[in-house]
């Protein structure tokens, strides 16, 4: 859980630090922000042929390597003294990313029995939400009251910190024999399907996510300081739907993914229609935020129940095509923003996300699942 606050607080943080940066290495804002776009594109290119290419090494030793990538990406970054140097351990850190969530989760869940690995999959999301709502905060508001490398360097204890618990504790074995190698019921339509939504959910959420400061100032008309607030209740909201759709996920996996993709386009539309409207904005900007975590923490749990071959796989595909679809809902939701306005990207992005649900509902509605017919030992 740690591991996964500290990765995900390492890719988000430069949001917060944006001006310290530049004006520290004298670039543009837009090259600053470049070092969040490329971390995204990393872990989506990235994810399956890292976890293809150490599918034999022990899990523990893939963890260790990657903690150490970790620790020593985040010292470099907190000393560069050029943009290039802190781009390029920003590239070393999202390589490291991008295989940490494909081995992550079938090494915390093959801990417990089966009937836990729902609550399990949601103590790691709480974790990784916790950075939006904890470690991006916490870290911009240290580098403010100091400088900017102070909390990046801070990611490096952090990540030492985890390198050690599991170098000490977590058991060593061959990566086939562990326990959530392989899906519990392997199914190759339902894993495509699941990979298709999430695209699509994520393509469509971040249409919009990615303007919605200039929404809820343009359209909503709430002021800078109100906007702050705003996207600190939007962090909670989504704190808060990871928690409660990962104490329900054991129960009802399937109708999870389903009702959180749904909710996010409920969210989405409703800030469309009646975004100028303050207390509605608010209302539909927390649906929307209750949503976003638990889509992309359902879609993970579903790829350990329905990965047609090895779990970590999966999981690296599933990393990898909704990062793509965080980078493709960006570029879409700029296209629109220039087309139709800013109100037009949440119209845009509501509507991919209905996608998303025609998609699953579809799935369920086709007959005869294509489904392993022998689960490798």
């Amino acid at each position: 859980m740690l591991a996964a606050l500290t990765f995900n607080t390492a890719e988000n943080l430069p949001i917060g630090l944006l001006g310290l940066i530049s004006v520290s290495l004298r670039v543009s804002l837009p090259a600053v922000g470049l070092l969040v776009t490329g971390y995204g594109v990393t872990v989506a290119v990235a994810s399956v042929p890292l976890a293809h290419s150490v599918r034999a090494v022990p899990r523990r030793h893939v963890l260790m390597g990657l903690l150490a990538a970790l620790v020593v990406s985040s010292l470099l970054a907190a000393l560069a003294t050029s943009y290039w140097l802190l781009l390029a351990t920003r590239l070393l850190t999202a390589l490291a990313q991008a295989l940490f969530w494909a081995v992550m989760g079938p090494v915390a869940v093959g801990l417990f029995p089966p009937e836990a690995r729902g609550r399990v999959v949601g103590a790691l999301s709480v974790a990784g939400s916790l950075a939006l709502v904890l470690g991006v905060p916490a870290g911009t508001w240290l580098g403010r009251q100091s400088d900017w490398r102070v909390p990046v360097a801070l990611l490096a204890v952090l990540g030492l910190m985890s390198f050690v618990t599991i170098a000490v504790l977590l058991p060593a074995s061959r990566p086939e024999g562990e326990p959530a190698a392989y899906g519990i019921c392997p199914d190759a339509r339902r894993f495509a399907t699941v990979l298709a939504a999430g695209t699509l959910s994520a393509t469509g959420a971040f249409a919009g996510y990615t303007y919605l400061v200039k929404f809820l100032g343009d359209v909503s008309g709430f002021s800078p300081g109100a906007v702050n607030a705003l996207f600190v209740a939007f962090g909670v909201a989504c704190l808060a739907g990871v928690s409660i759709t990962g104490a329900l996920l054991d129960r009802c996996p399937r109708a999870a993914l389903t009702t959180a993709v749904a909710t996010q386009g409920v969210g989405m539309l409703g800030l469309y229609t009646t975004g100028a409207n303050r207390v509605a904005a608010v209302l539909f900007l927390v649906l929307m935020g209750g949503a976003l975590g638990p889509v992309f923490m359902t879609t993970q749990n579903e790829m350990l129940h329905c990965a047609p071959g090895r779990t970590d796989i999966a999981l690296a595909a599933n990393s990898g095509t909704y990062n793509a679809g965080i980078a493709a809902g960006a570029a879409l939701g700029g296209l629109v923003l220039a087309l139709a306005g800013v109100r037009g990207t949440f119209l845009a992005g509501g509507l991919m996300t209905v996608g998303a649900c025609a998609v699953l509902l579809g799935g369920r509605l086709l007959p005869g699942s294509i489904a392993t017919k022998r689960r490798p030992r």
